[in-house]
């Protein structure tokens, strides 16, 4: 079974990892694990609209 993506829990993990990003005590090697993640999250985020458009846009054809 296809697990449903959550948009509202990747969009508060992004916003969780902006605030470690600008947090100067975090290090560097940390930095970049945060940002291989955020990229990941931001692709997933653009999945689910494109499919949530595509969807409304069959609705409306």
């Amino acid at each position: 079974m296809e697990e449903k993506f959550d948009y509202a829990a990747a969009m508060a993990e992004l916003e969780g990892i902006a605030k470690k990003v600008e947090d100067p005590g975090t290090r560097l090697d940390d930095i970049d694990a945060l940002v291989g993640r955020s990229k990941e999250l931001m692709a997933a985020c653009r999945a689910y609209l494109r499919t949530v458009k595509d969807k409304i846009d069959t609705l409306e054809g």
